[in-house]
């Protein structure tokens, strides 16, 4: 099995390459941020709890996530692994995603990076707050929170599978969608 990391800040365009990634390779794509907004949907406590601590631009508890995502590793079939967006989000989930792959004789296989400037990271959430009818990425306040979480929670990781030689970096700041995703199926290809 292949679990691959599609790692950076928020607006990166995670969501945006995902899906083309998850298709060439045979991968089931987890989205973090999808399984929360179907609980939300769904209206249950998780859902609940989970809508109240992200619509003031904080994260939603360790424990559940992982639960979630361990949840999809056990039950999914036919696919050749994983490409897991917005998870890990700090380093304590990184060691916990290392310890629940290591239960399954498994182990991180790439973390592909799409990085993006803070100022590219705002034009984008305002965008896609209009695209997508998501309030919670309309307000400034909570952009900026996203943004002040990411480089204080989430950047470290970088360092962290640098140091297991398992990070690959990609621009996502320049040209198209489409000039971006031809460069992060590249990298991909790269470390197959």
């Amino acid at each position: 099995m292949k679990y691959y990391i599609l790692f950076g800040p928020p607006g990166a365009g995670k969501g945006t390459h995902a899906g083309a990634i998850a298709q060439k390779y045979n991968l089931k794509h987890i989205s973090t941020g999808e399984l929360l907004r179907a609980e939300i949907a769904a209206g249950t406590e998780l859902g609940r709890q989970a809508k109240a601590l992200i619509d003031a631009g904080s994260l939603v508890p360790d424990a559940v996530v992982e639960g979630m995502i361990e949840s999809a590793f056990d039950t999914i079939k036919g696919v050749d692994g994983f490409l897991l967006d917005g998870f890990p989000r700090n380093l304590a989930q990184a060691a916990d995603l290392d310890k629940i792959l290591e239960k399954r004789g498994e182990a991180v296989t790439a973390v592909i990076a799409l990085m993006i400037s803070d100022e590219t990271i705002r034009t984008r959430i305002k965008g896609r707050a209009v695209i997508e009818g998501r309030a919670d990425d309309a307000n400034d306040e909570t952009i900026t929170n996203r943004i002040r979480t990411y480089h204080a929670q989430t950047e470290p990781l970088k360092e962290y599978y640098k140091a297991a030689g398992k990070y690959y970096e990609c621009n996502g700041d320049q040209g198209t969608i489409e000039d971006n995703r031809a460069r992060v199926l590249a990298l991909v290809e790269s470390i197959q």
